[in-house]
């Protein structure tokens, strides 16, 4: 059972992940008619600020009164949009300093500020999970057992859980495994999964750890602890006697 303060602070976080999704399909849709008129920006934030500085400055030609009148309203959106959730996320950051939990979750490599404000709003007590498997499992991040004869076959992940966390947890899973492709020595158990498997594979199996560690922290009440690197001794040559 949730209290009305977490069913509150896991509402700010329903209504900001809508926002995003409001945001997004503004730009996708600016994008394509301005792609109609044959003006075609770069992918990104920069390329974003080309295009609005072209409805705005009212001085390229390429662009007709009618539809720049049109486009118009896609910019007061999206400006709208990115105020409202720049608002939410300086609540769910107060909310966050002042949660002991919260702070906990963010010590965990690839789970930030969202990661972590959405996990202890969703789940109030962590130790009514008796493990972390468990956890991992109730968010549908776990391989999907299809086991017959004796003979025990896993498939993709269930994804019969919680969507909003198994996303979150994969989206900061992505992020710690771009770290790991740029400083390899630093996550060994990584690049040789990645040497393995492809990306996106290693990266659901990375949020499971994640989800696992989440569990750990919170029913220890405990920081995150990286594991401790050994570095093997070289070895030491034969001599002759």
């Amino acid at each position: 059972m949730k209290t009305p303060e977490q069913q509150a602070q896991l509402m700010q976080h329903r209504v900001r992940d809508l926002l995003v999704r409001q945001r997004t399909q503004t730009i996708n849709a600016l994008r394509s008619h301005l792609a109609e008129l044959g003006i075609i920006a770069a992918q990104g934030y920069e390329g974003l600020k080309t295009l609005l500085s072209i409805i705005t400055g009212g001085s390229d030609a390429r662009l007709p009164e009618n539809a720049r009148a049109s486009l118009s309203a896609l910019v007061a959106q999206i400006a709208s949009c990115q105020a409202e959730i720049g608002a939410i996320e300086k609540r769910l950051l107060a909310e966050h300093r002042k949660n002991e939990d919260s702070k906990r979750l963010e010590t965990i490599p690839g789970i930030g500020v969202i990661g972590a404000s959405a996990i202890v709003a969703t789940v109030p007590d962590a130790s009514i999970f008796k493990t972390g498997r468990d956890f991992a499992a109730w968010i549908g991040i776990v391989s999907r057992e299809d086991s017959t004869g004796g003979k025990q076959r896993l498939g993709p992940i269930s994804k019969q859980g919680d969507r909003y966390l198994r996303r979150l947890l994969v989206v900061g899973a992505l992020a710690v495994l771009k770290r790991a492709q740029l400083h390899p020595g630093k996550y060994p158990w990584l690049t040789q999964l990645l040497a393995r498997k492809p990306a996106k594979v290693a990266a659901v199996a990375l949020a499971n750890k994640m989800a696992r560690t989440a569990w750990a922290v919170l029913t220890k009440k405990e920081n995150y602890r990286a594991p401790q690197i050994t570095v093997a001794a070289p070895p030491v040559p034969a001599t002759c006697g």
